[in-house]
């Protein structure tokens, strides 16, 4: 029998999902078989509107072994699991004569917990277990969501969170689930037959494609007991956020409230002299931390080496003690237990990492303010660890053992893949030497016209913006876009502080444009809102860059309020940049510029989402016209036309918004 043609099958996944073939997914395609093939690497830029995941899906369908496929947000992984994957599978069926299998697969605490739910939960202050269905009001907000928790898990099949609609506060969700150190093992469980998370993992082991998360692949890189099923193909979608989740699985914290829990969960499991001795370490602890100003630790101060030392060497006491000591008066002792040793693990762990003082690794002390701006006390100081770098820890664990395709619309920042490529641990492309993973970067383009579709415009003429300044003039400049546009801008703001300012001045200013500010409701109600209404304008922040995609004319002028350069008070960012220096690089390029192109590239990426969108990404900061990075940063970019008329996009813009409105009548 001949082998079915990848033209073929990718054009039978295409019409199966009403698609239109590009010739950037055929493409995408054959380089994703190649690298499989050759058991190589790939770093694929594939634009908005390619069609990227069929463009991997149907060549590692094809080829047969298992897959593991990591996304970063979830809309993406429901778009695979409930509409791709399916339509996939049925239209090369035919051709492929099998029918390959597919899962999803998440960490422990996105599922529900019988034992949880039946049992309660490991009560702080008192012994044994409390009822949470009880304890809470059923009047109350938190009463409302338990009993619909309760009724969901006599109909869910999943016990998945993200299958539960609407949702349930964070609150709530965590009387009903556990993290994996507090898990008691399906062999233990009196539920394990029944389990949510276990019965996802089983059906991990059988299916052909595995699809998950970055931080469940990171964990499962990071923390040496495996926790996806062995495979031979790895593709990481949307993998420009794949060093950040990685970061953030790796980033250690401890708090003087965290430590407090550990010590009331411990305390009546071991004998009282092991408690008190983690008793009185978390108060010297607590101590210090009140004094704690934030900032980097480039050597860790006596007085904390000297509280760290001692909770560690307490909470390793109490770990031990837990190992050997039974309390039979404990209801359901082995959860209370499990749930004791997650929390002095935790402490035990990040007390002797910062002790042993690797220099791969950043301290720093982190303050958060309490909603309402209350007084410093117990606002929640934090002392955090996180690497230098994940490189190391992902060229060795990531490309070692299988083919990796990572795939996303902005890789290549400055007219190359090296920047993303080294942050990942790869050298730079071309270079070959043993135990170097062998590597390609290709851009397959982007179905969308866009010098014909979009302006690139940079106020020039307005002021440098000054951290914490005054930013009048860009104010000024805003409101004049946004008349212009008739509404129907998306403001992406450096900070929640700057998005909120802007919106409170502009919704004095232009009144009949309703604005929305990023915070006032959810995510998605936002969204939603946006699009419903061409006059809305919607104001955020970052975090709001990735996950607004709003095809039409709703979105026709996209603000940058300034180049989101790291703040450089960031301490992670500013010690990886002095690293680079110390290297005899450019740490300014590689870190803060690579960062400031990447969120760039996401940002100006929300503007043309649709072949017949038109409109203007405006950045309101002179630097990228006249500072030397400038080049860089807009290489990394759409290829829009580029002015910096500020008469020209104001007629552009109001062009735009008359075409839109004959269009909608």
């Amino acid at each position: 029998m001949t082998k079915p043609s990848l033209p073929d099958l990718l054009h039978a996944a295409v019409s199966a999902v009403g698609g239109t073939e590009r010739p950037g997914q055929v493409a995408m395609a054959e380089a994703v078989a190649e690298a499989i093939d050759d058991n190589s690497h790939l770093l694929v830029q594939a634009g908005t509107g390619t069609g990227k995941s069929l463009g991997y899906l149907v060549p590692a369908l094809a080829q047969g072994e298992r897959v593991v496929v990591a996304t970063a947000t979830l809309a993406l992984q429901r778009q695979l699991v409930e509409r791709d994957l399916p339509r996939t599978v049925d239209a090369l069926h035919p051709q492929l004569r099998r029918r390959p299998q597919f899962a999803m697969l998440k960490g422990r605490s996105n599922y529900l917990c019988l034992h949880r739910l039946h049992e309660g939960v490991p009560q702080d202050e008192e012994e044994g277990l409390f009822d949470p269905f009880e304890a809470a009001a059923p009047t109350s907000k938190l009463g409302q969501d338990l009993m619909r928790l309760r009724d969901w898990s006599d109909e869910t099949e999943t016990g998945d969170r993200d299958d539960l609609t609407p949702g349930v506060s964070d609150r709530a969700w965590a009387q009903v689930s556990v993290s994996s150190r507090e898990c008691l093992g399906a062999s233990k469980c009196a539920y394990g037959a029944e389990c949510f998370a276990e019965a996802a993992r089983e059906r991990a082991k059988l299916a052909d494609v595995v699809v998950t998360n970055h931080a469940l692949l990171a964990i499962d890189a990071i923390e040496g007991a495996p926790v996806l099923p062995e495979h031979e193909v790895l593709i990481v979608d949307e993998a420009h956020e794949l060093v950040s989740r990685v970061t953030g699985v790796a980033t250690g914290e401890l708090t003087p409230g965290q430590v407090n829990r550990a010590v009331r969960r411990s305390a009546k499991l071991v004998d009282e002299k092991i408690a008190d001795q983690l008793q009185t370490a978390a108060e010297g602890f607590e101590r210090v931390m009140e004094l704690a100003l934030p900032g980097r630790l480039e050597e860790i101060p006596e007085d904390l080496a000297y509280a760290l030392m001692a909770l560690r060497d307490a909470a390793r006491a109490v770990i031990t003690a837990l190992g050997s000591t039974r309390d039979r008066s404990v209801q359901d002792e082995d959860a209370v237990r499990k749930q004791a040793m997650a929390s002095v693990e935790t402490v035990h762990g990040v007390a002797e990492r910062i002790t042993q003082g690797s220099e791969y690794d950043v301290v720093w002390y982190e303050r958060h303010e309490p909603r309402g701006g209350a007084a410093y006390r117990h606002s929640g100081a934090s002392l955090r660890v996180a690497p230098l770098s994940v490189s190391g820890l992902l060229r060795e664990k990531l490309f070692t053992e299988r083919s990796v395709v990572l795939a996303s619309a902005t890789l290549k920042l400055g007219g190359d893949f090296n920047g993303v490529g080294a942050s990942l641990g790869l050298a730079p492309e071309g270079t070959t030497g043993d135990d170097l993973p062998v590597w390609k970067g290709i851009d397959v383009g982007s179905p969308f016209d866009y010098p014909r579709q979009g302006i690139l415009y940079v106020a020039k003429h307005l002021s440098r913006p000054a951290r914490d300044g005054d930013r009048g003039d860009m104010l000024d400049e805003l409101t004049e876009l946004m008349q212009a546009a008739g509404g129907r801008t998306l403001g992406l703001f450096s900070s929640m502080r700057a998005a909120q300012q802007a919106a409170e001045e502009l919704r004095t200013r232009v009144p009949e444009l309703p604005i929305l500010l990023q915070g006032e409701d959810t995510l998605g109600e936002l969204i939603k809102n946006f699009a419903a209404d061409p006059k809305t304008c919607l104001f955020g922040t970052l975090s709001l860059w990735q996950g607004v995609d709003v095809p039409g004319p709703s979105c026709q002028l996209v603000v940058m309020d300034k180049i989101p350069f790291p703040r450089p008070d960031d301490p992670l960012m500013s010690a990886r940049q002095k690293a680079v220096e110390e290297a005899g690089g450019n740490g300014f390029m590689a870190v803060a510029a690579t960062h400031a192109a990447l969120l760039m590239a996401q940002g100006a990426g929300r503007l043309v989402r649709a072949t017949g969108d038109r409109g203007v990404v405006a950045v309101l900061d002179p630097r990228l016209a006249t500072a030397r990075y400038g080049s860089y940063l807009k290489a990394s970019l759409p290829d829009f036309w580029y002015t910096t008329d500020r008469n020209q996009v104001r007629k552009s813009l109001a062009a735009i918004d008359a075409a839109s409105k004959a269009a909608s009548v």
